[in-house]
C-alpha cells in the first residue's frame, strides 16, 4: 500500500489545438443542428407524407385530411403534368451553367479586391450590395429599371432607324461574332457556354457577393511565407496561383460550391412551380412530390460534385 501512495499521479490528457478547434467548430454549428433537427426534419417528413397523399382542407375544424393515394402523384407529376419536367430540366441546367461561373467570377474578383489600392472599402461594399439589398421591393424596382431602360435603348435604335441610319452603325451581330469563333476552331459546345454566360452576367454578378466575401476571407488567411518562397524560387504569377493559390482555396471553393448550388436551387423555376401549385391551385400532394423530387436532384448534384472535389482539396493545418 506503501509502495501504491507513492507513485505519482499521471497527468490528466490534455485535448490537443486540432481537438479544441473540432470542440469550437462543433459549436458554432450547434444551433444549426438543432434547428435542423426541431424545424427541417419534421418539414421533410410532412412533404413525404403529403406527396403520398391526397390533402383535403377542413375549413370546419380548421386543419386538413389527408388520404394515401400511393405513388399517384408521382405518376402525374412525369406522365401527366405538361411543364414539370421541361422545368426541373431546365433548372438543374442553368446550375450547370451558372455555379462554375459564379465560382470562378467570384474567386477572380475577390484576387482583385484582396490588393491594396485607394477605395478597396468602398468596392467591396459595392459587390455585396446585392445581398443586402436583396428583398422583392428592391427587386422589383431594379427590374422595373432594367425593362424602362431597355425600352429607352430600343426606342433610340428605332428612331435611329428611323432617320436612315444604317443598322450596321448602330449594332453589330451577334451571329457574325459566333461565325467568327466557329471559324477559328472554337468547340460549339463551349461556344454555346460562353454565350449563355454572357448572356447570364448580371445574374452572375448579382449572386455572387457571399461569395466574393468568402474567397476574400480565403486569399486572406494565406500565410505569406508561402508566397515569399514562391518569389525566391522565381515563380511566375500563373504558377504562384496555380501551385500555391487555387490549393489552399480549395476548402473555400467546396463551401462557395454547397452555398452556390442551394441558392441557385431556392431561385430556380421549380420552386415556384411548386409554391404556385401548392398555394395556388391547392394542390398540396403534387406540390410536394415537385419539391421533393428537386431537393433529392440538388442533395445528388452536390454529393456528386463536393465528393469530387474533396478528393483533390489540399487542407493547410
Amino acid at each position: 500500500m506503501a509502495e501504491l501512495a507513492k507513485r505519482p499521479r499521471r497527468p490528466r490528457s490534455k485535448s490537443s489545438l486540432l481537438q479544441k478547434r473540432d470542440r469550437k467548430g462543433y459549436l458554432f454549428i450547434l444551433p444549426w443542428v438543432a434547428g435542423f433537427l426541431i424545424f427541417y426534419v419534421r418539414s421533410i417528413v410532412m412533404t413525404l407524407q403529403f406527396s403520398f397523399s391526397e390533402l383535403t382542407m377542413d375549413a370546419a375544424a380548421g386543419g386538413y385530411q389527408l388520404r394515401f393515394v400511393g405513388p399517384e402523384n408521382f405518376l402525374y407529376a412525369f406522365r401527366v403534368h405538361a411543364s414539370f419536367k421541361q422545368i426541373l430540366t431546365t433548372s438543374v441546367l442553368d446550375m450547370v451553367v451558372d455555379v462554375p461561373l459564379i465560382i470562378f467570377f467570384s474567386l477572380f474578383i475577390a484576387m482583385l479586391l484582396n490588393k491594396k489600392f485607394p477605395g478597396k472599402g468602398i468596392v467591396r461594399a459595392i459587390f455585396f450590395l446585392p445581398v443586402i439589398l436583396n428583398s422583392g421591393a428592391i427587386t422589383a424596382a431594379m427590374d422595373l429599371s432594367a425593362t424602362m431602360m431597355n425600352g429607352g435603348v430600343t426606342s433610340q435604335v428605332t428612331e435611329m432607324a428611323a432617320a436612315g441610319a444604317t443598322t450596321s452603325s448602330v449594332a453589330f451581330s451577334m451571329d457574325y461574332l459566333i461565325d467568327m469563333f466557329v471559324s477559328l476552331g472554337i468547340p460549339a459546345k463551349l461556344l454555346d457556354y460562353m454565350v449563355a454566360a454572357v448572356d447570364r452576367i448580371n445574374d452572375i454578378i448579382l449572386a455572387s457577393g457571399v461569395q466574393i466575401v468568402i474567397f476574400i476571407a480565403a486569399l486572406q488567411s494565406i500565410p505569406s511565407s508561402l508566397y515569399e518562397v514562391a518569389r525566391i524560387e522565381g515563380a511566375t504569377g500563373y504558377e504562384t496561383f496555380w501551385k500555391v493559390t487555387f490549393p489552399m482555396v480549395m476548402p473555400h471553393i467546396i463551401t462557395n460550391i454547397v452555398y452556390t448550388i442551394v441558392d441557385s436551387y431556392t431561385e430556380s423555376d421549380v420552386v415556384d412551380l411548386a409554391y404556385q401549385t401548392a398555394f395556388g391551385e391547392f394542390n398540396y400532394g403534387l406540390s410536394s412530390v415537385f419539391s421533393l423530387v428537386s431537393t433529392i436532384v440538388t442533395c445528388l448534384i452536390l454529393v456528386l460534385v463536393c465528393g469530387y472535389i474533396q478528393k483533390r482539396t489540399f487542407y493547410y493545418t
